[in-house]
C-alpha cells in the first residue's frame, strides 16, 4: 500500500476526483485515511486529503507526497464518506464538502510545533532533540534522524503534542504549572542543607510542603515575589518540577454554572420522550417531530433523551439556531452536563473554535451544542441528533456545499443507528407532512409546562389607526399597555421585522429611488453616519442633500428601522428605558450575551430588537410583546413569506408569560385578515397547515414537488441570458414529462457586485437522474466558468429565492 488516494484543494470541475501519489518511505507506517497532506500539483504545493490507500496505480509516473500535516486524522472514515455523500447530493465538490467540515484554524497557512506535554522522561532521541526545552519547531524534527512512527507513537502515549501556528497567532494556550517532586521528604532535607542567604528558595520550599498541589507559574512568582532564577535553581536541583499544560479557552465560565438534575416530567413530555428512548436503548434509526407549543418544555425532553445516551457512553449533537439561543441554551446544557459540553457557534473567535473541536477529536466531551456546521462534529459513536427550532432557514447553508443540516442529520442518524429528534412549535410543511404521512414519527406538546394559557394576542388593524389621525408607528392600545407595564415596574419586547434605520430614499418631486451603482437595489440609510450603505456589496455614499434626477430638496428616507423606533418611542414614552438589539448593536463579540443580560438584570424597561429576539429567550418579567410591522414579510416574492410570516409571529409570542406573570401580544398589521396572522394569533397550526397545504397544491410548490434553483451570472447581460437558455433547451431535453422548468428569468436581484444574474427554476416530483443531468450540463460549460468568469451556481433545496 504504497501509493495514496489525494483529494487536492482545487475546486474545479476538471480535478473533482482523486489522484494518486506515491508515499515516501518516512511517511510509510503513519500515513491514514483522513490525514492533510502537501502534494505537488502542476507547478505549485497544494493542500490535500488522504481518502484511500492502494498499491496499484494506473499512472507509470507518480509524485511523492511532499509533506503530511497531521500526524492524527482530522476526519473520520464515515467523515469521508459523508463528505461524498454531500457533494453528490448537493452538487458540488468533494473537496469543498471536506473542508466545510473543518473549523477556519485548520484551512490557513501555518507552521507547526512540537510541544513537549510531560515531565518524565521521553525516548533518549527525543530528549536529545529538545535539548531541555519546552517546544521545538517541527524543522528540527524533520533535520533530525528520528523517524514519523516514533513521533506519532510519543503523541498517542500524550507525551508530545503538534501545534499549529496560524499567521502567528497561537492557536492553544498554554501555563507553565510548577509543583514539587512526589519525595516531600527530599525538600524538608534540603530546607535544613540551605544556606542562611538563601531565603527566597527556604521560602519556595516551606511553600510547597504546606500546599503540595501544582501551581501556575507567574501567580507563584507573583504571591512569593520572587524570579524565576530562583525558581530554576530548585528545578535545576530537583526539588521542583515545571510542566507546560495546555488550557483550552473557554468562553463559558464553566465555575459559575450551578449544576442542576432531571425535572419531573409532565404526561405529555413523558409519551414524547418514551419511544425516542427505546430507540437509543435499541440502537435503531428513527426520525422524531416534536411538535411542542412555546414553553411546552422540549428543550427537558432533549435533556432527558441525551442522558441516557451519556449513560451508555455515547455522543449527542444538539443544533440551535444562530446565536441568539446560545447563551441561554449553552447554560441549560452545562448545567445538566458540566464540562461533557463543547460548544460551536459564530461568535466563537478562531482559536475558541479550534479548541471546542479539539476537545471533541479527542473524546474529551460526549455533547456538542452548536449552530449549523455543529453537525460535523467528529463523534465516532452518536446516540442521538437534535434539531431544535427545526423550521429556521439557518440550517440551510447559502454557499457551496448547499447542504441542509436536517438532511445531514438524518443520513448520519443512519449511519449510527440512531434517532433524530426535531422540534419546533412551528415545524416546516415538509416535516409535519413527513409526519403526517408516517415518515416521522409525530410528537405533540399542546400544553406549557406551568400549565399556564398561551398569552391573549391582540390584533391591531393599523389602517384604522391612520383614519382616526394616529400617524405615529404605535398603536394606541400598545401605547397605553407599554405605560402600564412600565408603571407595574414588568417588561417589554417589541419586534420589528426590519434592520437599519429606515429602509430606502426617494424624492417626493420626481419618485428617484437612490439604488446601488453595482447592484440593482435600493440603498438602505444608517442615520448615525448620514450614508447610504448596499447590504450586499457593501457599497456606501454619503446622503445627498438634492435628488440627483431632479435637484429638487424633497429628497427623504421612507420606511422604519429599529434606530427610527428607538427614537420616537423615547418621544412618546420618556420614561422607557430602551435596549436595541439588531445588526448593528451586536457586532462585537459578547455584545449580544450582554445586552441580554442588561435585559434579564431589569436594567431596561423595553428590549427592542429585530428576528433575533423572537425566538429562544426566556425572561420572567416580560408581560408584554408588540409586534410593530407583522406583514413586512408577507410581501416578499418568496412562496414560503406566509409560513414564515406564521412562524415569526407565534415564537415571538412565546416570548410573553413564560413564568407566574400572565402575558399579552399586540400585533399591528395592515393587513388582518390574512389568515397567517389570523391563525397564528389563536396559535391555530393544524388549521394554518391546512389552508398552506391547499396553496402550495394549487400553485404546486413544496413539499408537493421538489425545487431547483440554478443561477447563471456574467458581468455580461446578454452572455447570462443566452447560457440560462441554454440550460433550460438542455433540462427540457432530458427531464420528464410532468416536470416543469420555469424561465430563464432575471434574479429578482438582477445585479449585484457588477455581475448580472439569471435564472431558472426545475418542479419536479421524481426525476431520479436530475443530479446526473444537472453534471453534464455543467460539464458542457466548464471551460466557459474557467476561461471567461461565468458562474453557474446550483441550489438543490432553494430557500432564499432572491
Amino acid at each position: 500500500m504504497n501509493i495514496a488516494n489525494v483529494i487536492v484543494d482545487v475546486p474545479a470541475s476538471s480535478i473533482n476526483q482523486t489522484f494518486d501519489y506515491l508515499i515516501p518511505d518516512r511517511f510509510q507506517d503513519i500515513l491514514t485515511n483522513g490525514m492533510r497532506v502537501i502534494v505537488p500539483f502542476g507547478p505549485r504545493k497544494v493542500m490535500g486529503f488522504v481518502v484511500g490507500k492502494t498499491s496499484e496505480s494506473n499512472f507509470s509516473k507518480l509524485k511523492e507526497i511532499h509533506d503530511v500535516l497531521d500526524l492524527t486524522p482530522v476526519l473520520t472514515e464515515e467523515l469521508l464518506d459523508l463528505g461524498k455523500w454531500v457533494a453528490n447530493d448537493t452538487i458540488s465538490f468533494y473537496i469543498t464538502a471536506l473542508q466545510a467540515m473543518l473549523p477556519q484554524v485548520l484551512k490557513a497557512q501555518y507552521k507547526k510545533e512540537i510541544v513537549r506535554m510531560t515531565a518524565g522522561d521521553l525516548s533518549n532521541e527525543l530528549e536529545s532533540l529538545f535539548a531541555g526545552r519546552d517546544v521545538i519547531t517541527f524543522e528540527e524534527f524533520e533535520a533530525s534522524a528520528l523517524t514519523y512512527y516514533q513521533l506519532q507513537k510519543a503523541i498517542q502515549d500524550g507525551d508530545i503534542s503538534i501545534e499549529y501556528l496560524v499567521k502567528s497567532k497561537i492557536t492553544k494556550k498554554h501555563l507553565t504549572m510548577i509543583k514539587p517532586v512526589s519525595e516531600l521528604h527530599l525538600l524538608e532535607e534540603s530546607l535544613q542543607d540551605l544556606s542562611k542567604s538563601a531565603k527566597k528558595q527556604e521560602q519556595l520550599l516551606k511553600y510547597f510542603l504546606e500546599n503540595p498541589e501544582p501551581v501556575e507559574k507567574q501567580s507563584l512568582l507573583k504571591k512569593l515575589q520572587t524570579t524565576s532564577s530562583t525558581l530554576k535553581t530548585l528545578i535545576d536541583k530537583s526539588l521542583l518540577v515545571s510542566d507546560k499544560v495546555e488550557v483550552y479557552r473557554n468562553p463559558y465560565d464553566d465555575d459559575s454554572i450551578s449544576r442542576t438534575t432531571a425535572l419531573e416530567l409532565t404526561e405529555q413530555q413523558k409519551t414524547a420522550l418514551t419511544p425516542i428512548k427505546e430507540k437509543v436503548n435499541s440502537e435503531e434509526h428513527d426520525v422524531f417531530l416534536l411538535h411542542g407549543v412555546t414553553g411546552s418544555g422540549k428543550t427537558e425532553v432533549y435533556l432527558q433523551a441525551i442522558q441516557d445516551v451519556i449513560r451508555k457512553e455515547k455522543e449527542a449533537i444538539v443544533l440551535v439556531p444562530e446565536i441568539s439561543l446560545t447563551p441561554q441554551m449553552v447554560k441549560r446544557f452545562k448545567e445538566r452536563f458540566g464540562s461533557k459540553v463543547a460548544v460551536m457557534h459564530s461568535a466563537l473567535s478562531a482559536g475558541e473554535k479550534y479548541d471546542e473541536w479539539r476537545r471533541i477529536q479527542r473524546k474529551e466531551v460526549q455533547v456538542v451544542v452548536g449552530a449549523r456546521s455543529a453537525i460535523f462534529a467528529p463523534f465516532e459513536n452518536i446516540g442521538i441528533i437534535i434539531i431544535d427550532e427545526e423550521h429556521e432557514t439557518t440550517y440551510k447553508q447559502d454557499d457551496q456545499p448547499r447542504y441542509h443540516a436536517r438532511d445531514i442529520a438524518i443520513y448520519r442518524g443512519k449511519t449510527h443507528k440512531c434517532p433524530v429528534v426535531l422540534g419546533s412549535a412551528t415545524p416546516t410543511l415538509e416535516s409535519y407532512a413527513r409526519a403526517q404521512k408516517g415518515v416521522y414519527q409525530l410528537a405533540t406538546l399542546s400544553k406549557r409546562t406551568n400549565d399556564k394559557a398561551m398569552p391573549k394576542v391582540e390584533v391591531v388593524d393599523m389602517r384604522e389607526e391612520l383614519h382616526a389621525g394616529n400617524r405615529t408607528m404605535f398603536s394606541r392600545s400598545l401605547k397605553e399597555r407599554i405605560e402600564q407595564c412600565i408603571e407595574k415596574e414588568e417588561q417589554i419586547v417589541l419586534l420589528l421585522n426590519r434592520r437599519g434605520y429606515s429602509t430606502f430614499v426617494m424624492c417626493r418631486d420626481c419618485g428617484h429611488v437612490k439604488e446601488c451603482p453595482h447592484c440593482d437595489i435600493a440603498l438602505t440609510y444608517h442615520k448615525n453616519s448620514n450614508q447610504l450603505k448596499c447590504h450586499y456589496c457593501s457599497y456606501e455614499e454619503l446622503m445627498p442633500k438634492v435628488c440627483p434626477e431632479c435637484e429638487s430638496d424633497l429628497i427623504r428616507y421612507f420606511g422604519t428601522g429599529t434606530q427610527k423606533v428607538e427614537e420616537a418611542l423615547t418621544q412618546l414614552i420618556p420614561q422607557a428605558e430602551v435596549i436595541r438589539m439588531d445588526v448593528d448593536t451586536t457586532r462585537r463579540k459578547g455584545s449580544h450575551e450582554k445586552l441580554l443580560n442588561q435585559f434579564a438584570n431589569k436594567e431596561a424597561d423595553i428590549l427592542l430588537g429585530t428576528q433575533m429576539i423572537a425566538k429562544g429567550l426566556d425572561f420572567d418579567n416580560v408581560t408584554l410583546v408588540g409586534v410593530l410591522t407583522a406583514d413586512s414579510m408577507l410581501h416578499l416574492p418568496d412562496f414560503r413569506s406566509s409560513e414564515k410570516t406564521f412562524q415569526l409571529l407565534t415564537q415571538v409570542s412565546g416570548r410573553a408569560g413564560r413564568h407566574k406573570l400572565t402575558g399579552e401580544v399586540i400585533v399591528q398589521t395592515y393587513t388582518p385578515d390574512h389568515y397567517s396572522i389570523e391563525l397564528a394569533s389563536v396559535y391555530n397550526f393544524e388549521d394554518f397547515y391546512a389552508k398552506e397545504m391547499n396553496m402550495r397544491r394549487t400553485f404546486q410548490y413544496p413539499p408537493y414537488v421538489f425545487l431547483v434553483l440554478i443561477t447563471v451570472s456574467h458581468p455580461n447581460k446578454i452572455k447570462v441570458a443566452q447560457t440560462t437558455q441554454q440550460i433550460v433547451q438542455l433540462l427540457m431535453s432530458n427531464i420528464q414529462k410532468d416536470t416543469v422548468v420555469l424561465g430563464p428569468t432575471p434574479s429578482p436581484m438582477p445585479r449585484m457586485k457588477d455581475r448580472y444574474r439569471y435564472q431558472c427554476m426545475i418542479k419536479y416530483r421524481n426525476e431520479p437522474q436530475l443530479r446526473v443531468y444537472i453534471n453534464k450540463i455543467l460539464d458542457q460549460f466548464a471551460d466557459d466558468v474557467r476561461k471567461n468568469d461565468l458562474l453557474i451556481t446550483v441550489d438543490m433545496q432553494p430557500y432564499h429565492l432572491m
